[in-house]
């Protein structure tokens, strides 16, 4: 199995993605919140590339027949709920589908969309995506995609690729590394995942707004069992 790390989504515009799996960080935040609502039963989450095409998915539903949830430049969308994983949790959202948009989550993962299996993977259910990927692999090659941040690199995304990176390791062993593969795990292991987490950008700002708590869940590792996977437009926690 060969690993790559791209550190930015935009890097994903050069790849072909046809017979490639491919599993998007982003975790400050919205990987680790889509993985915390599937894991609390959401129907499904519906990724959408901004705050207008959320709202045109949710103009087709009943009103109350789902949840819309989603942030702009790290502000939250008007009339949106706020997009990190335990203000979700604390939403009735049930086993309703909840329509998300963020700045660079769910961006990336629509620019994924075209290769043969798409995950969404952060800290907390890292170790649950690797097992079905390395169950399900035929030998692919595995793009392991950091969101970063408006075209640049995010540390914490780069330390979640790097948990990956380790799992893998040990779970399918032989795995050949690209050096930016090479690079993250070598952060990962040399790094506790909270203290990462605070001192990137985005863990700074929301620290300074009083979000300890989300960066705290952020950093849990393989908390979850859940493996939100792209099936048509939309995220499902996949079968076991």
């Amino acid at each position: 199995m060969k690993l790559h790390v791209l550190t930015r989504k935009e890097e994903l515009d050069g790849y072909r993605l046809p017979g490639k799996v491919v599993v998007v960080l982003d975790v400050l935040f919205a990987t680790t919140s889509i993985a915390a609502v599937l894991a609390a039963g959401a129907a499904e989450v519906i990724p959408a590339l901004d705050g207008d095409a959320a709202r045109a998915v949710a103009a087709g539903r009943p009103p109350g027949s789902f949840a819309l949830a989603g942030e702009l430049d790290a502000e939250t969308l008007p009339g949106f709920s706020h997009p990190t994983p335990l203000a979700l949790l604390e939403l009735p959202v049930g086993a309703r589908p909840l329509t998300y948009s963020t700045t660079n989550g769910t961006v990336a993962l629509a620019k994924a969309a075209g290769a043969s299996q798409v995950y969404a993977a952060a800290l907390v259910n890292g170790a649950a995506v690797v097992d079905r990927v390395v169950r399900r692999s035929q030998g692919e090659t595995v793009l392991l995609v950091c969101a970063g941040s408006a075209a640049a690199f995010n540390l914490e995304d780069f330390y979640g690729a790097g948990h990956l990176v380790s799992t893998f390791t040990r779970s399918a062993g032989g795995c050949e590394l690209s050096d930016a593969a090479q690079a993250a795990l070598l952060l990962h292991d040399r790094c506790d995942a909270l203290s990462c987490l605070s001192r990137s950008r985005v863990g700074r700002l929301m620290l300074a707004r009083g979000l300890r708590r989300e960066v705290e869940y952020a950093a849990q590792q393989d908390a979850l069992a859940v493996v939100p996977e792209l099936l048509g437009g939309r995220m499902v926690s996949a079968p076991g």
